[in-house]
């Protein structure tokens, strides 16, 4: 017996009920209190993700369609990759750290992964890798694990993460629009939101 849809039925839209807008970057302690607790509940998988979702500074739909021959060479995961950008048909290059690269590794050995898998399989027959719905539910677990209120995190936590923390320390704002592979500086500017945060830094800093 096959399953009817309706199609009259009303969609329900799916930011009903939440808050949208700028979600916002993980500290450098929310970040190892993350990492920390992936590591002690031995979520392998998630680790890895969490790593180089943060190294990366990936749009979701681009990190969840990286096949393993994307970042590795041989069985070997490499230093630095280059991804061809599904929004804007563009390469962007990052690094990928000693940490990130131990945990990668591990999760491709303990998950069996040839060169031409996905780094992140789906879990369900009709999704081959990873979907941006999975992996937003993830973000919001790992979010709420250091008991942070989820709804102001999300997808673009990840990618904003390194970005800003790159920003905050060198102040160097082509650098962080090459790395989130931006066409226009301004773009860079209002993902990031530093003018808010510059000029409100740059007023507590003035007596008047």
């Amino acid at each position: 017996m096959e399953a009817t849809v309706n199609s009259n039925a009303p969609r329900v839209p799916w930011n009903k009920d939440k808050l949208t807008g700028q979600k916002s970057p993980l500290k450098l302690r929310e970040i190892w209190a993350i990492r920390i607790r992936l590591q002690l509940g031995a979520k392998t998988r998630d680790l890895a993700m969490f790593n180089l979702a943060i190294d990366s500074k990936l749009r979701a739909c681009d990190l969840t369609k990286l096949r393993v021959r994307d970042i590795c060479l041989g069985t070997r995961v490499a230093s630095r990759a280059t991804v061809m950008q599904q929004k804007t048909q563009r390469p962007v290059q990052f690094e990928i750290t000693e940490q990130t690269r131990d945990s990668v590794e591990s999760w491709i050995r303990s998950a069996g992964l040839s060169p031409s898998d996905f780094l992140f399989p789906g879990r369900i027959h009709a999704s081959p890798h990873l979907s941006t719905r999975q992996y937003a539910r993830i973000v919001h677990r790992w979010v709420k694990s250091i008991g942070l209120d989820d709804t102001a995190y999300g997808t673009h936590t990840m990618r904003r993460t390194k970005a800003s923390l790159i920003y905050r320390r060198t102040k160097n704002l082509r650098a962080v629009q090459l790395l989130l592979g931006h066409t226009k500086l301004e773009s860079t500017v209002r993902y990031l939101g530093i003018e808010v945060d510059d000029a409100l830094e740059m007023a507590e800093q003035t007596e008047v």
